[in-house]
């Protein structure tokens, strides 16, 4: 019987990596420069595991291959096989992240044979004067962006975002962009880890070394032109579920609430990821069963559960992820 599953966060050290995820670490080495929390994971050599209840120790993989469509949904089990189509990340940013860009799917098959990376982030905290970049801050072409590139001009031509607690950021493939310190956020993107990185600040690494750049592989796939407003208006009417981002490769919605709510996903063929950001609910589900939800938590609801209840302690937000 599949019930709502919890997987070992998989975290990533980085250079420009804070402590805010070090409560999610078993390993005591691993307690700073944590850039990044692998929520639930299917890119190659980085598969989730279940953490807990009967199925613990098994892979994502492995329940997929098993449960198939009673997991992820007919429609993506028949397109998707056995690879999860979705990349659920937390990012704790205490410095910059590189300038970088995404290739489509096109282009990532082609070069790759791999998806390409549509994301969006969702600010779960962001520090004073934090910031991030999208885009360029004007129409631009090849020939002016090669040249501020290699006048390490680049930052100049780019446009910046003040970023607070609550905002909502669309980011499709081809767009440049960055995360810059001081910002906390839920990622979620398709299943891919292709970057093309194109600017790092000169920085250089624990060694000693800069930072590889991939600079013709980025310059193909950039989208030149000053792109509309990134940022996605985030209303928050409290006990109903308000969308934030829905494209082809996926929708998310934002829920507050601080009463019970019924969720009815009958009409929905796709599993449901639930990224608990604030506050803590008992998850019911199967009539007379339960699992509670922790404040940083997320959670994959197999698309055969159809029928769920939250019953928050005082208030809780989540971000409700899934596939139309």
């Amino acid at each position: 019987m599949l019930y709502p599953l919890k997987f070992k966060p998989i975290l990533k050290q980085t250079i420009w990596g804070g402590d805010r995820l070090a409560y999610k670490s078993e390993d005591p080495q691993i307690t700073e420069s944590i850039g990044e929390s692998w929520e639930i994971s299917g890119v190659q050599d980085n598969i989730s595991i279940v953490s807990e209840g009967i199925l613990e120790g098994n892979s994502l993989q492995e329940l997929i291959e098993v449960y198939m469509g009673d997991l992820v949904g007919d429609k993506i089990y028949e397109k998707f096989g056995i690879e999860f189509p979705l990349l659920i990340k937390y990012i704790d940013a205490r410095d910059n992240l590189s300038i970088q860009v995404h290739p489509d799917d096109a282009t990532a098959k082609t070069r790759h044979n791999a998806y390409g990376k549509t994301e969006m982030w969702y600010m779960v905290d962001a520090s004073p004067n934090a910031e991030l970049i999208l885009g360029f801050n004007k129409d631009s072409d090849k020939s002016e962006y090669l040249s501020a590139l290699y006048n390490h001009t680049l930052p100049t031509l780019l446009n910046t975002e003040q970023v607070k607690k609550g905002d909502c950021f669309f980011i499709p493939a081809g767009t440049v962009h960055a995360i810059c310190k001081g910002c906390y956020i839920a990622e979620i993107q398709q299943t891919s880890d292709i970057t093309y990185r194109i600017y790092d600040y000169d920085r250089r690494d624990k060694n000693g070394n800069l930072r590889e750049l991939h600079t013709e592989l980025a310059t193909d796939v950039i989208h030149f032109n000053k792109q509309k407003d990134h940022s996605i208006h985030c209303p928050s009417h409290e006990n109903h579920t308000e969308k934030l981002v829905s494209c082809q490769y996926f929708t998310t919605n934002h829920l507050k609430f601080n009463r019970e709510i019924e969720k009815d996903y009958i009409d929905l063929d796709s599993f449901v990821i639930y990224m608990c950001l604030n506050g803590q609910f008992t998850l019911v589900y199967d009539v007379d069963k339960s699992i509670t939800v922790h404040p940083g938590e997320t959670v994959l609801i197999p698309a055969v559960l159809k029928n769920l209840f939250l019953i928050p302690e005082q208030e809780a937000e989540l971000l409700e992820i899934y596939i139309q």
